[in-house]
């Protein structure tokens, strides 16, 4: 491991700034502010392709020089970014093929960002050769200690192009992947409704059909594409290692982003950054059962789970993914909050100013749950184009902000790097989620909104987590939660039998194991082949309406399940809780057998319950908290958080609005 890559003693702060919008006479003041500030780290360049490369083969370093060296001379790093999140209107013009497409079949225009199909030969052609320029010009610029490349896949649907390149290319994966086109026709169902193919050629991407799209298509075609961004990826990282040594490598991955398996994108990286906007996630991605109220309550802190659980994603993935940093497997480099929201945001329906300490307790919540390096969007607030309404630290007017004096009061020394003593293990799988999504059944629900529920209900009580990939190895945890891993090979039972056999306490939600990893449904029914492991069989699901609940019993009280509820006849387990009134009347909803146990029922409360008793005896603490307030543990460090906007009273102690606490252990 490289200095570069190596975690610092403590937390780190940044800032991302665009050089190229503004006159040359503020990039040294504007370095030397940032230094005085306490940040040491800049992010520069992700969106200068025009200005850097004005016509194809004709380059323009001068300015770009200029800037690193003002940032060297006041002693702030460099982090540079690959270009290709925005190839510019000469390459697009020469090359339209390069443009994406959206499920309408619509080709998606240059004038914003993002406009390029992963699979185009031509773009891939020129993304190696500029990352070479690139790499060749600073690789080795003593002030540029790290690489970004490109920016945000997926963002603004742009992981999945249904035209173009992306068309042309699917049936040779499929051909690759199969062989020959039966056994395509055999794993996609396509029996049902006369959609068998005669041969590969005649597939095409999944949409714009006359009712519902086949799932294990649209499995398949989530594959592909997820594969086209790991490539992409890939030829950019060995330019990079080659021409840049002792650099770090990251990406900048996305709020609750679906499009792709981040874990297969993340391999070959050194960490994984993420960017952090918890006012306009709020309002996208509220919590399950959420009204306005709780936007309400939270609107200007945003959820404090919600963030939290993009957290401990991203902290998995700082090894390339297998969930690395638990107890006796040594500390990977903690990951980067690349963007972190420091004012109000400009994208989302309703954008509030934070409330007073948010930027702040952003900042350390980020720290207790993984996070390296802190860096803010944006130093100065953009007075062009698209992000007029963003704040940044400074305002149009280059006055400070009121998030840049939060910054400023940080001791970052109290903030040192270490592990995250998670013994709980929240099991996560890409494919699962495409396949939920596909088919929810019950409008309320997606596979986010299942996972959330259950990291939320694990945070409630005090306890740190790490989300981690449904087939990592689960040793070393207490306690495996499956909220949501609806697809189950043997392979993947085998690993969890394993590691149940070793003592870890597995829990599985509802519609664990009913597919196959072709996408059809296990012909045993649910739980397919974990039957044996969890001691029971599906009976009766039950999708929700709104209007409609489902009560359910059992030895910690009575519980309303809303969105989806699911019963069990018991093959070897025990029953926990069952259902009372309605169709599922005296039924199982939660079913028990040795270290494992099944909840049915999508039900917050009764999730919280059956957990804090399955954490008994582990060693696992648990702390019941009350609304908005929260424990994270980091480094031998106990983080305290409120996220309310009034007082809170709480273990004889009175915790002041939207504010934290850092407790030191012995």
């Amino acid at each position: 491991m490289t200095d570069a890559t190596a975690s610092p003693p403590h937390l780190l702060l940044g800032s991302c700034d665009y050089p190229e919008h503004v006159p040359r006479d503020r990039w040294a003041r504007y370095a030397a502010q940032q230094r005085d500030a306490g940040l040491r780290f800049v992010r520069i360049a992700e969106f200068a392709w025009s200005r850097l490369e004005p016509s194809q083969g004709h380059y323009d370093w001068n300015w770009l020089d200029q800037a690193i060296e003002a940032y060297h001379a006041a002693g702030v790093k460099v982090v540079l970014c690959t270009l290709t999140a925005t190839p510019p209107a000469w390459l697009i013009r020469a090359h339209p093929e390069i443009l994406p497409y959206d499920e309408q079949g619509r080709v998606r225009e240059f004038g914003s960002r993002r406009h390029y199909d992963f699979a185009s030969p031509v773009y891939r052609e020129h993304s190696r050769r500029v990352t070479l320029a690139m790499a060749l010009r600073y690789g080795r610029h003593p002030a540029v200690v790290g690489w970004q490349t490109d920016n945000e896949f997926g963002c603004h649907a742009t992981s999945r192009s249904y035209g173009g390149a992306s068309a042309a290319a699917f049936p040779e994966w499929l051909r690759r992947r199969y062989s020959v086109v039966e056994r395509l026709n055999d794993a996609w169902g396509n029996v049902f409704w006369s959609m068998e193919y005669a041969s590969f050629d005649q597939i095409r991407p999944p949409m714009l059909t006359v009712t519902e799209l086949n799932p294990s298509h649209v499995l398949d075609y989530a594959r592909f594409c997820s594969s086209l961004i790991a490539e992409f990826q890939r030829e950019q990282v060995e330019i990079l290692r080659e021409m840049s040594p002792g650099r770090f490598i990251t990406h900048n991955f996305m709020i609750f982003e679906s499009g792709f398996d981040h874990y297969e994108v993340a391999a070959g990286l050194d960490f994984a950054s993420w960017d952090n906007y918890p006012l306009g996630m709020l309002e996208q991605f509220a919590p399950s059962g959420s009204g306005e109220d709780v936007k309400t309550h939270y609107a200007r802190t945003g959820h404090p789970d919600l963030i939290a659980f993009n957290h401990d994603i991203y902290r998995s993935l700082a090894a390339g993914g297998e969930g690395l940093g638990r107890e006796g497997r040594g500390t990977p480099p903690g990951m980067w909050v690349m963007e972190q929201q420091c004012g109000q945001v400009n994208w989302a329906p309703y954008n509030p100013l934070p409330e007073d300490g948010a930027v702040a307790l952003w900042t350390a919540q980020a720290w207790a749950h993984g996070a390296d390096v802190v860096s803010y969007f944006r130093w100065r607030a953009a007075t062009m184009a698209q992000e007029v309404m963003h704040s940044g630290l400074l305002r149009h007017d280059e006055t400070e902000d009121r998030g840049l004096a939060e910054v400023r009061a940080l001791d970052q020394a109290q903030f040192p790097t270490g592990p995250v003593p998670a013994r709980v293990a929240l099991l996560h799988d890409y494919e699962s989620l495409w396949l939920y999504d596909q088919q929810k059944h019950a409008a309320s629900l997606s596979y986010w909104t299942q996972m959330v529920a259950y990291h939320g209900a694990l945070r409630s009580l005090g306890v740190d987590v790490d989300i981690v990939h449904a087939d990592a190895d689960l040793s070393g945890y207490a306690v495996a939660v499956a909220p949501a891993v609806t697809l189950v090979s043997e392979i993947r039972a085998a690993r969890w039998a394993q590691a149940v056999n070793g003592g870890v306490k597995l829990v599985c939600g509802p519609r664990t194991g009913f597919r196959m990893p072709g996408g059809q449904t296990w012909a045993e029914g649910q739980p397919g082949p974990l039957s044996g492991l969890l001691g029971v069989k599906l009976l009766q699901f039950d999708s929700l309406r709104p209007t409609l609940s489902q009560t359910v019993h059992g030895s910690s009280g009575d519980f309303e399940a809303h969105g989806w509820a699911e019963s069990y006849r018991l093959e070897g387990a025990e029953a926990r809780y069952t259902y009372g009134g309605g169709p599922l009347d005296g039924q199982v909803a939660v079913a028990s057998q040795g270290h494992t146990t099944v909840i049915g029922a999508h039900s917050v409360g009764l999730i919280r319950a059956v957990l804090t008793e399955v954490l008994s005896g582990t060693g696992v603490p648990t702390t019941p908290l009350p609304e908005g307030v929260r424990l994270s543990r980091r480094a031998g460090r106990t983080l305290i958080q409120n996220w309310n906007a009034e007082p809170i009273q709480w273990q004889g102690r009175t915790l002041a609005p939207v504010s934290f606490e850092v407790m030191t252990h012995a």
